[in-house]
């Protein structure tokens, strides 16, 4: 199959998963996916829902809030983490909706939550709390730019939450395609389609809400799931680590998708 080559678009990190996150110039990349992705979260504290990660599903208000990691945003291969999170022995710092900072050690933080989003719950740092395990989620503007025009809308690609955001000369929508054994190259790192839950992602509700939680666009995902089976981006590991930046070259060079199991 072909080999597509471009560049990166855009890096971004989500360090609280389900609240806004932040634009890069670069990060680093390794086996947790991209360091400090979703290495934080809120914990839903109610009833039968214990233990249970908060997301966007269940409180579209988190998208009011937004995080960052405070520390340099590019590591330099072979970096030591103090805390295993990317850079940042601090922690995120969160926005509030009334423009409010906080810090993740802020012992005002938890009821500031709990009273913004209506629900008990509790602070978690871990990293890997990715819905699909330590992975990058890689989308295409070529795909992003066909289907805003599909929609006859803006189509912000923060809806869909990507890690990297690639330019390259593919089609629009292939890796709708791309299978086991697909590889793309981005700055110093390698990406491959390898592993459980890999491959093109299956979208969930997320990105109907606009990428500040005010505005559900329903028809969205009505429209994925009756033209693009549902698909949107692909979901990768992390095979060469390195750091990648905005501006680096990329390339894709894709893999069939597997064949379905015969019958007899």
């Amino acid at each position: 199959m072909s080999v597509y080559r471009g560049r990166v678009q855009r890096v971004l990190r989500w360090p609280v998963k389900s609240l806004r996150g932040e634009e890069l110039e670069g990060a680093r990349l390794d086996e947790r996916g991209l360091a400090g992705d979703r290495a934080y979260s809120l914990v839903d504290g109610r009833e039968h829902h214990g233990g249970k990660v908060l997301t966007v599903r269940q409180r579209a208000e988190m998208l009011h809030w937004s995080s960052a990691l405070p520390a340099a945003d590019i590591l330099p291969s072979g970096t030591d983490v103090p805390d295993g999170t990317g850079g940042t022995a601090g922690g995120p710092v969160l926005t509030a909706p009334d423009g409010t900072v906080w810090h993740w050690d802020d012992p005002g933080l938890t009821a500031a939550l709990r009273e913004s989003l209506g629900v008990p719950l509790s602070l978690r740092a871990a990293d890997g709390q990715q819905d699909r395990g330590p992975t990058v989620l890689v989308t295409c503007e070529a795909s992003r730019a066909a289907l805003e025009e599909e929609l006859g809308a803006p189509l912000d690609v923060l809806r869909f939450r990507p890690n990297l955001h690639l330019d390259l000369d593919a089609p629009a929508f292939a890796e709708e395609d791309w299978g086991p054994g697909t590889v793309i190259t981005a700055g110093e790192t390698e990406l491959t389609v390898t592993g459980p839950r890999t491959g093109p992602c299956i979208r969930c509700a997320v990105p109907s809400w606009d990428p500040h939680g005010l505005e559900r666009w329903p028809e969205l995902q009505k429209w994925l799931i009756a033209e693009h089976a549902n698909k949107f981006g692909v979901i990768m590991r992390v095979t060469r680590p390195g750091t990648v930046r905005r501006g680096d070259p990329a390339t894709a060079s894709p893999a069939p998708p597997e064949a379905p199991a015969g019958g007899s």
